[in-house]
């Protein structure tokens, strides 16, 4: 099977399970194994009372964008840590795109840099995750 059909499978799967991930509008893309992009639009209900984007909803995003990355290898992955900076704020109808890549993965462990970006292409935050694998496969 080619990576990239397992890991959209993978995907498949976690979403149809991912309340979450719904509740919000976010749609997911397995560009490839180890990378996923995941979209979501700025809803009313997501601005805070600063009239931007609560930082939670934007790291939610990148969190969810990190959770497809590291889980497209049939191998049930969760976070182990991660860390966001805000560089611009996210608006009410703005279109987010998170993009995330795998930079290194071995023994359990992995290291993602995802990038959460405006539909000017604007960065709006930059995220860095590690994930700890189970070793369990994710598909059944």
């Amino acid at each position: 099977m080619v990576d990239v059909d397992r890991a959209r499978r993978c995907a498949a799967a976690l979403m149809a399970n991912d309340r979450s991930s719904q509740a919000l509008g976010i749609v997911v893309d397995i560009p490839e194994a180890g990378g996923a992009v995941a979209t979501m639009a700025v809803r009313e209900d997501m601005v805070n009372g600063l009239d931007v984007m609560h930082g939670g909803l934007t790291f939610a995003l990148a969190d969810t964008a990190f959770a497809f990355a590291c889980n497209s290898h049939d191998e049930r992955a969760f976070a182990a840590s991660a860390h966001i900076d805000f560089l611009r704020p996210g608006r009410l109808g703005d279109m987010l795109t998170a993009t995330a890549r795998e930079d290194y993965r071995g023994g359990r462990r992995g290291f993602y840099t995802v990038e959460v970006r405006n539909q000017q292409g604007e960065l709006v935050a930059l995220f860095r995750g590690r994930s700890a694998r189970t070793g369990e496969p994710l598909l059944k």
